[in-house]
């Protein structure tokens, strides 16, 4: 009987989820029509920081629509002390798709590295193109267009796990991040995402509605400055990532912290 309640539960929450997710499409859509147009027209920088700001303001958007229909609770704060500060790499664990929506949403200075197949993507290609986001299709020109970005001032939102966690806590991480951090000479601040839902996680589709609320917290961790070994770099980045987050396991459900953790040399 509960089983039954339970499914007539989740079934009555799924046409809020697929309109919210929908909505969602739909301004994606909209904006990458006129990405499309105004790409052409715009010089770089212009088109650059146009793009970015209009795509974190369309996900900050959503986000406040989704915690506002009470399908999400979502605590970001931490990042609004970032959001100005030129030339920061920002690591994070990737436990679903919606991490980098996330992040993006209170960076709009930001960058993401993408799958290639996704520049083609109707909904999201010519807006991502427009904000000069990195394509990951070959490592030399990944790292040479994230410095270049860097350097400009730019931030820069990447994932060194590289895919969503299959093997929690924490895949292992994948060669880029530091080396990136090396050649631009910029610090890379770790960003927690800690999340009780599976949804949109490895295996889970998008139209399986999970249990709602969905809740996010993110928490700033330690920083750690660029070093000339990066390879032993990216050993300590992925230890200090897989320690914090098997002890964060154990402890309270942790709040968004808005400090800055000292720099590690």
């Amino acid at each position: 009987m509960k089983q039954l309640l339970r499914q007539g539960r989740l079934f009555a929450l799924a046409p809020p989820l697929y309109a919210l997710l929908l909505g969602l499409g739909l301004m994606s859509l909209a904006w990458n029509l006129v990405a499309m147009l105004l790409h052409p027209l715009l010089p770089p920088d212009t088109g650059r920081q146009l793009g970015r700001r209009v795509i974190a303001g369309a996900y900050r958007l959503f986000w406040a629509v989704a915690s506002a229909t009470r399908m999400m609770r979502i605590d970001a704060r931490c990042l609004d002390a970032l959001r100005d500060e030129p030339g920061l790499i920002l690591a994070a664990n990737h436990p679903t798709m919606l991490d980098a929506l996330l992040l993006v949403a209170r960076l709009p200075r930001s960058a993401c590295i993408m799958k290639a197949g996704l520049m083609k993507n109707v909904f999201l290609g010519a807006g991502a193109r427009l904000a000069h986001y990195i394509r990951n299709d070959s490592a030399h020109t990944m790292v040479r267009l994230a410095v270049q970005n860097l350097r400009r001032g730019g931030q820069l939102v990447i994932f060194p796990e590289g895919t969503r966690t299959v093997t929690p806590p924490l895949n292992a991480f994948r060669p880029g991040v530091t080396l990136i951090a090396k050649l631009a000479q910029a610090p890379i601040q770790t960003v927690f995402i800690d999340t009780d839902s599976p949804y949109l996680g490895k295996g889970w589709p998008l139209w399986r509605v999970p249990p709602l609320p969905l809740v996010f917290t993110l928490r700033l961790g330690q920083r750690f400055a660029p070093t000339q070994d990066s390879a032993a770099l990216l050993v300590q980045l992925e230890h200090y990532f897989r320690h914090s987050m098997e002890q964060s396991a154990l402890d309270a459900p942790p709040e968004c912290q808005t400090f800055r953790a000292p720099i590690s040399s």
